[in-house]
């Protein structure tokens, strides 16, 4: 397809605002939360990871498709953002190993796309203004017609995702004979958690979110694990009760970022919904218990409450984003209980946290 040939597209935002671009093909109206991402790399990863449900993606990457995709690269079984903004989109790709063109792998999945955007005044405004709705149309509806529509929408506050990606039914992971044994609740679990648990050693049990502490504890396992997920925490007043269990079972507990905040909430602390969230593969977190700096994979719209968190008798930040001064990672005192705000399993991004993996593993021990 020519480049001249491709129709005018729009986002428009909830407040009004409208960026203008290209279709890339695929003719269609989606709605989501508009949100960015920082990545150079790894863009298939980020269309699959099951937190970014309910979101349009503005990738600040100006080139997207240019590496194709690769099944070794998902995060879950399918694509999983509501859109995608972009710069430009490569209708080639040049990678040895790539399996398809990303237009064939979106078009499969009817993903809707704008391309041709000023991305980086996009990013520009929503830094400024602020994470909200908004809607991609390609397919030439009106913009009274999609400003009716998108006010309809809920706003991500409130909004309970997670039992829209979590496994409708328990599969394993890993090997039978491992050493350990973990439960695991999917809250919108990425694939690359349970392949680091599998490489220490660990055969998982993947429940579904909704699963009582009697049907995790029927495993038997050595530990529990709490996944990332998309929506806001607060409404997870079920999976917060199985957290309470959890630590009253006094058996080893991790979470990572839904999880994270989950564990938080069991522990009477507040979460909030962040005025944009961190969205990127170079964010930089100070680790308390050691003084090192870490450069982390993030993906969240809302944080733990600092000030709740630091006067709680039995709970301790062990991580702080640098940016911001936000959580990024706590222990109880009383507990084999840890979580993080951020993905030390992250594939692409950097390593310096999957050390983490390996501290649940000692507890386990």
């Amino acid at each position: 397809m020519k480049y001249t040939t491709r129709p005018q597209a729009i986002l428009l935002l909830a407040d009004g605002t409208i960026f203008h671009g290209k279709s890339i093909g695929i003719s269609g109206t989606t709605f989501g939360e508009v949100c960015f991402n920082t990545g150079m790399t790894g863009y298939q990863e980020i269309f699959t990871d099951p937190s970014y449900y309910g979101q349009i993606m503005v990738a600040t990457n100006p080139h997207i498709g240019n590496y194709g995709v690769n099944t070794n690269e998902v995060e879950s079984d399918a694509i999983k953002i509501s859109g995608l903004v972009c710069k430009n989109f490569s209708f080639n790709h040049s990678r040895p190993d790539s399996e398809s063109n990303l237009y064939d792998y979106f078009e499969k999945q009817n993903l809707v796309c704008i391309s041709d955007v000023d991305t980086r005044a996009l990013v520009s405004y929503i830094r400024e203004n602020g994470a909200q709705n908004a809607v991609i149309s390609t397919d030439g509806t009106s913009i009274e017609e999609l400003k009716k529509q998108l006010a309809n929408v809920p706003d991500m506050k409130g909004l309970e995702l997670a039992s829209t990606v979590s496994t409708k039914e328990p599969y394993f992971f890993g090997e039978e004979t491992a050493a350990y044994k973990i439960a695991a609740l999917d809250l919108g679990i990425k694939r690359n958690i349970l392949r680091n648990l599998a490489q220490r050693d660990c055969y998982i049990k993947v429940f579904p979110y909704d699963a009582s502490f009697q049907e995790l504890q029927s495993f038997n396992p050595n530990g529990y694990f709490l996944s990332n997920g998309p929506g806001d925490p607060e409404p997870l007043t079920g999976v917060q009760a199985v957290a309470r269990e959890i630590l009253n079972s006094n058996k080893p507990l991790f979470g990572i970022c839904l999880g994270h905040q989950i564990i938080a909430l069991a522990n009477g602390i507040s979460t909030y919904k962040m005025f944009n969230g961190h969205r990127g593969i170079n964010h930089p977190v100070m680790n308390l218990l050691t003084g090192k700096g870490e450069i982390t994979s993030q993906n969240h719209g809302f944080a733990v409450n600092r000030e709740e968190l630091e006067s709680h008798p039995d709970l301790e930040i062990t991580h702080y984003h640098i940016n911001d001064n936000t959580v990024a990672g706590m222990q109880m005192k009383s507990k084999d209980c840890f979580s993080v705000q951020y993905h030390p399993e992250a594939s692409p991004g950097p390593h310096d946290s999957s050390y983490l993996f390996d501290s649940f593993i000692k507890l386990l021990q």
